[in-house]
């Protein structure tokens, strides 16, 4: 059984791991992590949540209708274990219906119309950065074993580390996009200058105060004002 559980384990890496290529989709990454969680971690159900830039959060996956619905009546009511993972950080594990109520009444009724009657939640961590949680559903009773929490926080911990270095590209492929028009608008800047350097017979440091002055007594781009010099859709 132990050696079946490792093995189950090493292929739910293996399977992530597959999916980090350049243009991997961050959603069918969590949709896969949910799956094999609840393949492996005797539970009926699993969902994972994210926070937006506005500190809400969303379901962004989960392996059943139910789950679902319990993920977003969680959220409505703004208590449970997965909330309460995605603000402390901690892993929140809570075994019996009992237990539910007393710590989030709104939210025990809502799993327990479904079915539920223990809920685990690990968060989606890297160090100080909490991205969202993930969230377990059993409809029998018991907390996880330390062995099933270790292997699910290392699940989300691959999961989290995936979604930072997805954010981490977009801002390189941003910066890069950015430093590109940069550099295009220098080219065109010293073409405009080259432009009004001819015409009105001036050296070029003259050339780029006139560019600049048009620019700022226009309330235009210097960039788009070079361009349009360039065309000879204006004249300064």
């Amino acid at each position: 059984m132990a050696q079946s559980r490792e093995h189950g384990l090493v292929e739910a890496f293996v399977t992530l791991a597959d999916t980090l290529v350049d243009d991997y989709d961050v959603i069918e990454l969590l949709e896969l992590l949910v799956g094999k969680a609840a393949e492996l971690f005797d539970v009926s159900a699993a969902g994972i949540m994210l926070a937006t830039p506005t500190d809400e959060l969303e379901l962004v996956a989960s392996t059943s209708e139910r789950s679902n619905l319990v993920g977003i009546m969680q959220i409505d009511a703004d208590e449970g274990p997965c909330i309460e993972a995605y603000r402390s950080g901690q892993v929140v594990s809570v075994g019996s219906v009992d237990e539910l109520h007393a710590r989030w009444p709104r939210f025990a009724e809502a799993s327990a119309s479904f079915g539920y009657a223990s809920v685990h939640a690990i968060p989606l961590r890297l160090r100080n950065e909490t991205l969202g949680s993930m969230n377990l559903y059993r409809e029998h009773p018991g907390v996880l074993n330390e062995d099933d929490v270790v292997a699910a926080q290392a699940l989300t911990d691959v999961a989290t580390i995936s979604i930072l270095q997805q954010r981490v590209l977009e801002q390189a492929t941003v910066a890069r996009s950015q430093l590109q028009r940069a550099l295009d608008s220098r080219v065109v800047i010293e073409q405009a200058k080259g432009v009004l350097a001819q015409t009105h017979a001036v050296d070029m440091d003259e050339a780029f105060r006139l560019l600049r002055s048009y620019a700022r007594s226009h309330q235009l781009q210097l960039a788009d004002t070079a361009r349009q010099v360039v065309a000879r859709t204006i004249t300064i």
